[in-house]
Order: structure tokens, then sequence, then C-alpha cells
């Protein structure tokens, strides 16, 4: 019998909510006082409600009804690389993320796992067609998913170049495309703008932005059949905004469907996140497990088909069975004991998300609009405007935290001053400048907390 609580109560409409507010604050400004703009120029009120609503929100296209847990394993010394993978899979992932600078001997790294439905990421740092080739040769007949991340634009964007030539990346794409027509090979890297510096109205722009030049070319030169081409896959970075982070991705996948539908290829695309490294800290680096967790967290709920564990000591430590096994398990914690596994879409109905959903969205779509009027992304990235933009975004941020308007607990506010790291330093936890030749001036991502942590290294006793 289902229970009466509810009819005994009258429904409350908006203006009523909003009446009631007035009178508590007494006279102070409804506006001033509880109304607060964000970076990305939303302004967030106290409350949502129905009322504030012309029509029921639509639904996300292609939402998840679950997500993987995801390890990430670089690989150097294929021996080490190979025990990571197998250890990771043993014990609760569900995914591997893989990296590589540089080709690798697929029997040595893969021949000791046991596959068993799992899906692996390839995201290389150099384009082969042979290598390509030899992988997918590898696993087309194990028992496991894979996945090819190639974004020529988003190493050009990365580094300053090319891997080889842009008619040369062209070509090695393109062949790839129509090679392995069921493959997905479609990459859009967008962490580079989040850990540069970028609103998240940025971040999907140019996305979106991205995405377009690749619908176009292949549409143009008429590569494979649009209906045909497999879904593009996104990597996100999240930050600490947790509802407007649960809102970008929710974003993300209208905006895609939006472009895709232009193409007449598949409106669906698969998302990977994994947590932004701009807000990562040095010092009180416990702090990092909060932080990757709530990432995490919205990473989900917003709809992440898979999640990247980070590990809480990436910046300053190498692999390390500790690091791995907490990064692992804060996604089996939310996947198996906090119940993150049981409903495929939470935020779905809620107004507050949804508002925030539809405000990204638009504000997006405007900002791509006028990335294409200006000639498109790569136009924008070879004449250095991307550049600019995300530099003057970034400085603003880095203004914020100087001024303590941003805050990152540990660093600039509740500092520990007998907190030492000088002699735990296994990596180097700052931007590496290497004097190179580039094509263009590359996007270069840098953790908010740089220039604090390189004064207190330098005062160390």
């Amino acid at each position: 019998m289902m229970s009466k609580l509810f009819s005994e109560f009258e429904p409350v409409s908006a203006k009523q909510w909003k009446q009631q507010i007035q009178v508590d604050l007494k006279g102070a400004d409804y506006n001033d006082s509880l109304v607060w703009s964000s970076p990305e120029g939303i302004d967030v009120k106290p409350f949502y409600h129905a009322d504030d609503r012309s029509e029921a929100p639509s639904p996300i296209p292609g939402h998840p009804k679950t997500w993987n847990s995801t390890a990430s394993v670089f690989v150097d010394d294929v021996s080490i690389a190979s025990d990571l993978a197998r250890a990771a899979l043993d014990r609760g992932a569900e995914a591997l993320y893989i990296s590589a600078d540089s080709p690798f001997d697929m029997a040595n790294m893969f021949d000791a796992i046991s596959w068993d439905d799992q899906t692996l990421y390839f995201n290389f740092q150099f384009l082969s067609e042979t290598f390509f080739g030899s992988v997918y040769s590898y696993f087309e007949k194990r028992k496991a998913t894979v996945v090819f991340l190639v974004d020529i634009l988003g190493n050009l964007a990365r580094t300053g170049n090319w891997f080889h030539s842009e008619a040369k990346d062209h070509e090695i794409l393109q062949k790839l495309l129509a090679t392995y027509p069921d493959q997905a090979f479609l990459h859009i890297d967008t962490t580079l703008y989040q850990n540069a510096g970028g609103t998240m109205v940025q971040q999907l722009a140019y996305a979106l932005g991205q995405c377009n030049e690749y619908l176009n070319h292949i549409a143009q030169h008429a590569i494979v059949p649009m209906e045909t081409l497999p879904p593009v896959t996104y990597s996100v970075a999240v930050g600490g905004n947790y509802f407007f982070e649960i809102a970008k991705i929710r974003a993300l996948r209208k905006l895609h469907a939006v472009l895709a539908s232009a193409y007449d290829c598949s409106e669906e695309c698969h998302i990977i996140a994994q947590s932004s490294l701009r807000n990562k800290t040095l010092y009180d680096y416990n702090v990092n497990m909060l932080r990757t967790t709530t990432e995490a967290m919205s990473a989900i709920l917003g709809g992440a088909n898979s999640v990247v564990a980070l590990r809480y000591d990436a910046l300053y430590h190498k692999s390390n069975e500790f690091g791995e096994r907490i990064a692992r398990n804060q996604l089996l914690i939310l996947k198996e004991e906090s119940y993150f596994e049981a409903v495929g879409n939470p935020a779905d109905g809620a107004y507050y998300i949804e508002e925030f959903t539809e405000q990204l969205a638009e504000k997006a779509l405007s900002l791509f609009k006028q990335l294409e009027k200006s000639g498109g992304l790569l136009n924008q990235l070879q004449e250095g405007q991307l550049q600019k933009k995300l530099k003057e975004r970034a400085a603003e941020e880095q203004d914020r935290f100087d001024a303590g308007k941003k805050v990152l607990v540990g660093t600039n506010k509740y500092v520990n001053e007998q907190d030492r790291m000088k002699d735990d330093l296994e990596l180097y936890p700052f931007v590496k400048i290497k004097p190179r030749k580039t094509l263009i001036e590359p996007i270069i991502p840098k953790r908010l907390s740089e220039s604090v942590e390189q004064n207190r290294l330098k005062n160390e006793a």
C-alpha cells in the first residue's frame, strides 16, 4: 500500500519559496546574498523549481547503464607494465587504459593475462599504421574489446607538431578507418583544455570543434560511409566543481548528438573520464584522495562509460603497489559498496543539474559557432588564438588561487608548514621545459599550485 504522506501536504510554488526566502533575508538583497556567478558565466540560484521550466528536460542521448572501473598502465618496461596490467584486472579493474611512447611487444605484454570481456583503451604518443595492425591482429580472436584513441589534432595542440606531417597523419588515419571499419579510432582528448585552465564552456566548445574537423574531413573525402562510422570517443578531465562536472559530461553527450546528426553518423559517443591534474597538489598529498573520489563520483553520475583511477601520489611517485591499490579501491568502493552501480541515470530530472546541463550546452554551442565562423579549430590553433584564450582564462584562475579566493586545502589554506617533500620526489612534478622547434605554440597544462610548491621546496630546511 502506497503512503499517503505526500498527499497531506499542499505543493509549494517557486513564488512561495522565494517569498519565504525574502522574509528570512530580513531586507538583504536576494541576488547579492544568494546568487553567485560561476567562471562559466552561469548565475547559480539558491533553489530550482519545476515552475521555472516551460517543458520537461530532454533525455541524455547514449547515457550508459553501467561504467567500467579503469586502471591506467604506462608501457615503458614491458615486464613491469604486464605485471601491473594483470594485477589490476585480477584485483577488480574492468578495463585498462594503456599508454606508450613507442611500439612494444604484444605477446610479452599481454600473453600472461586471461581475457574475459575486458575493455582496453590504447592511447599512443606515436602514430604507426603497422603497430595498430599488430594490436588489432593480436586481439582479433581474444575475448576483449579494443578502442584505439587516435587524436592527431590533439597531438598537434599538445606538442605543437603533427606526428609526422599534416598530410601523412591524415593519410594514416584514413587508412585505419578504411581498413578497420568496425573499429573505433576517432578520439577527442579534452583533458588538455581542462588541465591548461580552460572553462567548461571552452572544453565543450573545443571538443565539438575538434570533432567537427574530423567528421568534416571524413565526409568530404568519402573515406567511409558516415552512417557506419563507429561512435566517437571523448576523454574528459573532471575537476572539483562537483555538480558542474556532472552537468559537463551530460552536456557533452547532448552537443555531440547535435553535431553527429548533421553528418548522419552515430549520435551516441563513448566517454572516458579521468581526474584533473590541475587541482592536484604535492604538499598535503592525502587530500588528493578526497579530490579524486569526488571527481570519480561526478564522472559516474554524469554518465562516463569508463572512469580512470588516478593515484593520489601520481605527481611525485613512480608506480607503486599502495598507490595503485588505493586508486583502484576508490572506484571499487563507489561501485560495490556505495551503490553507484544501482541506478543508471540518478541525475536525470534534478532541476539543479538539468539547468546547468542546458546552460553549459547552450553557451558551448554558441562558442563553437563563433569558432567555426573564425575558420574552425585547426585554423584557430595555427593562428594561436585558442592558446591565447586558454592562457587568459588560466591566468584569471591563477590570480584567484594566488589571492586565496580559489582554495586548495593544505596548499593555500590550512597549510601544514611542517610538511617536507624534497626527499620524496621520484618524479619531477612541475611543467617540464624542453626547447624544441614546433609548428605552432603548444597548449601547456599546468597545475595551480606549482609556484607555491616550488617556493616551499626551495625553503625546506
